[in-house]
């Protein structure tokens, strides 16, 4: 039974042609049956007449055209009307006939171009078959005519409405793809921005520092060493965020707590007075909270370096079962057109990783002339949010 598994994929890899050949090679075979002779379409009441070399024609005119249906629509229905109109006119009333709404409807779903001269080339062509066929035949009430051409734009019209729904399909599938690139671009960008601006901060503001240390030996080493240690810092967060976008690797993700004090470490280091206090117990993994509290403080104690450089900051961070609550506060807000929150790219994106996750996030002055951020975050995000 494994081979009734693989024929479908099997299948679906034959070109459109090959696969639409048993449909041309059924009505072939069923309009060469002698019984079934004179029962197909009847238009216009033209006398039957017997099978013979010019029957044959007129059935694989109009079946065996079928297998390009959907390859070269307008070549089969024009091959398909020509074997048709041949067949009315003879008599011979083939059962081959149903291929001219098989190729119409063909038509309409997969014509690109050129859909309103074929509907214009064929009503007229189907004035002209009507107003011969009533000439050398019996002829039929013009109602029949007309519930006959109705008969053929409806099925135009399924085509053209199947073709309608396969573009809206694609369009919407494109337009979901262009969403995810751009919103994974946008991660991409946030996680960028939240290593590279936090340690090169970092080490400018060391390096800045070491101008003025160069007759204390001592402390300009002490100085240098912490923008190395910095910079490494910075190679190794690349690599983690690189591991994190290669869906294949594994990485060790430090824990939160561990994760904090690095990150308070190395601002002290670059000469922020920071005072660090952590409640609670952090839990084992709560996964997005985690490095959206992170993230927080990291970006805050940034922009309080970069803006307020020197200035008492204070960080609290209070764990809950239920959620994580981090304060990050600096006494003074620096430069009127420069304060601590930066206002760019990392409070939007701080702001979008919170609220994504069902929190809280604040930050601006505060009525002491310093700068405060706040944000409540979630331990679990709510159901389809992902940080």
């Amino acid at each position: 039974m494994t081979w009734l598994r693989r024929f479908p994929p099997l299948w679906r890899r034959l070109d459109v042609t090959v696969r639409d050949l048993p449909l041309a090679l059924v009505l072939m075979g069923a309009s060469l049956v002698p019984s079934q002779h004179g029962y197909g379409t009847e238009f216009g009441g033209v006398a039957d007449r017997p099978f013979d070399t010019l029957g044959l024609l007129a059935a694989a005119l109009q079946c065996l055209p079928l297998a390009g249906r959907r390859r070269w629509p307008a070549l089969v229905l024009a091959l398909v009307a020509c074997g048709f109109v041949l067949d009315q006119l003879s008599g011979y009333h083939l059962v081959a006939g149903t291929a001219l709404p098989i190729a119409l409807l063909s038509a309409g779903a997969h014509q690109a171009r050129h859909r309103r001269t074929t509907v214009l080339v064929g009503s007229a062509a189907f004035v002209a078959l009507a107003v011969t066929v009533d000439r050398v035949a019996t002829g039929e009430p013009l109602g029949e005519y007309l519930m006959f051409y109705a008969a053929l734009a409806l099925t135009w019209g399924i085509g053209a409405w199947l073709r309608a729904t396969r573009a809206t399909e694609a369009e919407r599938r494109r337009l979901v793809a262009e969403a995810t690139r751009t919103a994974e671009r946008t991660r991409i960008a946030r996680e960028l921005h939240d290593v590279v601006t936090h340690h090169v901060t970092a080490m400018v503001v060391q390096t800045e520092a070491a101008r003025y240390l160069t007759a204390d030996a001592e402390r300009l080493d002490a100085t240098l060493t912490a923008v190395t240690d910095t910079g490494r810092r910075a190679i190794t967060d690349m690599r983690h965020l690189l591991d994190v976008l290669n869906p294949d690797h594994a990485t060790p993700v430090p824990g939160p707590d561990e994760a904090l004090l690095s990150v308070v470490e190395q601002i002290r280091r670059a000469g922020q007075p920071v005072e660090f206090t952590e409640e609670g117990t952090p839990a084992a993994s709560r996964g997005s909270a985690d490095l959206v509290a992170h993230r927080v403080v990291q970006e805050a104690l940034t922009n309080a370096l970069k803006y307020a450089h020197g200035s008492p900051t204070t960080v609290r961070v209070r764990h809950r079962p239920e959620e994580i609550t981090v304060n990050v506060s600096t006494d003074r807000a620096g430069p009127s057109d420069a304060a601590p929150g930066g206002g760019g790219r990392g409070l939007i994106g701080l702001r979008e990783r919170v609220e994504v996750l069902g929190g809280d996030f604040a930050a601006g002055p505060d009525e002491g002339g310093g700068f405060t951020v706040h944000a409540r975050i979630p331990a679990r995000a709510p159901v389809g949010g992902s940080a």
